[in-house]
């Protein structure tokens, strides 16, 4: 592992490594991955493969990633966020930072994707994190944990915890997949396994059922762990930053003043509205663009990335309105791929006074 400026001062923006057992060049400058993404095919290796499904939506090329993309779109597009979903990432928000007032100490980054995993969870599969004891998201936090370990499949090693988490959540999703086709009558709410269901019984369906749940386990994932290691370093830099955390405090407390009930919940237009919070969301640590495809995916725009933003911004909010933090350790970043936090990032959340 290698830290970002540590990389960046002893080899450049640009140099060669080793990663996950196979030799990689690492690219931290944007014009370069600009070219790349447009010049060159796309690859994964081999172990990645193995964790995100050899069926996975970003294996796809041309008209096949097209299809999958639009009707992932239909969950995760601007419509579906205005309508539906900003109630509910506002909810689980509020709810998540009021029961982490109750620990001197918390782990950000964990603690963020158990709150964003509840919230897909249900909207992609009608899965209730909190009433079934977060039996799936314990299955993804052993794969994250192995995710860039050697990839060494025998019992004791990470990976090998990281596969059996893999194939447990797909056993799951199976299991749900089969209660689906099951069941009698209409879903009294729609999400996105009625969609994959519609598609299956096609005559001519697109995506056969192998790549229907690879396509469910690689969303539940990067749904919650981009963002959340996201929205973990955005409070590592205001925690660093005074002044930028008074420019975004202000930015939504003025928001919050001009509602007639202060206790209203957010808006469409509030969330536009928000234009320090987008700018400071939209580019993360490495200068990779939320809208890029997790794992790297290049120019291939990625289908979630208007739902990583308002997340944040809903997250953002409902922090800085309410509550203030004070750190108690960690928040060093390293390139992995990805950005991981090795020894965490813990803080105390105190409301304001």
């Amino acid at each position: 592992m290698l830290t970002l400026n540590c990389a960046c001062f002893s080899y450049g923006l640009v140099f060669r490594t080793n990663i996950v057992g196979e030799d990689l060049i690492v690219s931290l400058d944007p014009e370069v991955n600009n070219f790349v993404g447009e010049a060159f095919r796309m690859w994964y290796p081999d172990s990645i493969m193995r964790i995100i499904g050899a069926d996975s939506i970003i294996t796809t090329l041309g008209s096949s990633h097209k299809y999958i993309k639009n009707m992932v779109f239909r969950l995760f597009g601007p419509e579906n966020l205005r309508r539906d979903m900003i109630k509910d990432m506002q909810k689980t928000a509020e709810a998540s930072l009021l029961s982490w007032l109750h620990h001197p100490s918390i782990e950000l980054k964990e603690a963020a994707s158990s709150m964003i995993f509840s919230i897909t969870a249900k909207k992609l599969i009608g899965y209730d994190s909190v009433t079934s004891d977060g039996k799936m998201w314990k299955q993804y936090d052993d794969i994250i944990q192995g995710l860039l370990s050697f990839p060494l499949c025998i019992p004791g090693t990470l990976f090998y915890k990281c596969m059996q988490g893999r194939k447990n959540v797909m056993k799951m999703l199976k299991e749900m997949m089969d209660e689906r086709k099951k069941a009698t009558g209409r879903q009294e709410s729609i999400d996105f396994f009625d969609v994959l269901l519609e598609e299956l019984k096609e005559e001519k369906h697109a995506m056969s059922e192998n790549v229907a749940l690879d396509l469910i386990f690689l969303l539940l994932f990067v749904s919650f762990e981009t963002t959340a290691s996201r929205i973990t370093a955005i409070l590592c830099f205001l925690s660093d930053n005074p002044k930028a955390l008074q420019e975004l405090t202000e930015e939504h407390d003025y928001i919050q003043k001009k509602r007639p009930d202060l206790n209203s919940e957010i808006t469409w237009e509030e969330y536009k509205s928000m234009k320090f919070t987008s700018h400071d969301t939209a580019e993360p640590a490495g200068g990779a663009s939320k809208d890029f495809m997790a794992f790297g995916g290049g120019r291939r725009l990625c289908v979630g990335a208007d739902f990583a933003k308002l997340q944040m911004a809903i997250f953002l909010h409902c922090l800085v309105t309410k509550y203030r933090w004070k750190v108690i350790k960690g928040g060093k970043m390293v390139l992995g791929p990805g950005l991981q936090f090795p020894e965490g990032f813990h803080i105390q959340l105190l409301p304001k006074g």
